[in-house]
């Protein structure tokens, strides 16, 4: 069958293979900094310095990064199924802009992302690839407010109504190179589940929540995702795990 919305959530996994740091590591730091230090509300008011100054190595660390063949693969996806009437809905937790650059459309970055400041005071967010500090000044409002756009634990994601009137509408749930266990999209399997989706998961080994998911495809997201997106678009049917990939 021809699926008529798909809705695609990525994580960390699929921005792994192109060097980008995956957020939970095994020592429980990110990029050699405790969490609590540089995402965090209360990080910008003990030490806004540090803060900025993270983001900003990051940030240019991502100036030397390029997609991988799953970024690509997904843009495919987006732009060939409405060419078979469906929908593509991409959904990512990553801040990165690796999906842009593979040619993806309407990315919806529940997280934030990292080419990106934010008024504290107006709340306007503008596009920024360059260094940020706690001196600069909001080009809207003048206040000396600015910020990283990320959503910090504690805060609410960007776009939950969008994305929770995607995933009521879905009928094939993909999730790629999450870990299922950082919500609200640990919960995103479940409720389209609920609404009769077909939920498939893409990880390097089944993840903690992998249960709820109707199978999955496991290895390097740069192999599993193109395989069966090339399927998908071929024969509008969905790649099995006993299928050679």
């Amino acid at each position: 069958m021809d699926y008529q919305h798909i809705v695609v959530l990525t994580g960390a996994g699929v921005s792994a293979e192109s060097g980008i740091p995956v957020f939970r590591s095994e020592t429980g730091l990110w990029e050699n900094h405790r969490v609590e230090d540089v995402c965090v509300p209360e990080a910008l008011v003990r030490n806004p310095r540090l803060v900025h100054d993270f983001y900003n190595t990051m940030r240019r660390n991502l100036k030397t990064k390029d997609p991988n063949p799953a970024h690509r693969a997904i843009a495919k996806l987006q732009q060939e199924w409405p060419q078979r009437g469906g929908k593509v809905t991409l959904v990512t937790q990553n801040i990165d802009d690796l999906h842009e650059m593979a040619g993806s459309m309407e990315v919806i970055h529940m997280h934030g992302e990292l080419n990106s400041l934010l008024c504290a005071k107006c709340g306007r967010r503008w596009f920024n690839d360059e260094d940020s500090s706690p001196e600069d000044i909001c080009p809207h409002c003048k206040a000396q407010a600015v910020r990283p756009d990320i959503v910090f634990f504690g805060e609410i994601p960007y776009y939950m109504d969008e994305i929770t009137a995607a995933l009521a509408a879905c009928d094939l749930f993909i999730a790629v190179g999450t870990s299922g266990v950082v919500y609200p999209a640990a919960g995103f399997c479940q409720y389209a589940r609920a609404q009769h989706a077909v939920c498939v998961e893409f990880n390097l080994e089944k993840s903690a929540v992998a249960t709820n998911f109707h199978y999955g495809l496991y290895g390097k997201a740069s192999q599993t995702v193109p395989a069966f997106v090339k399927h998908l678009l071929i024969t509008g049917q969905l790649l099995r795990t006993d299928e050679e990939i």
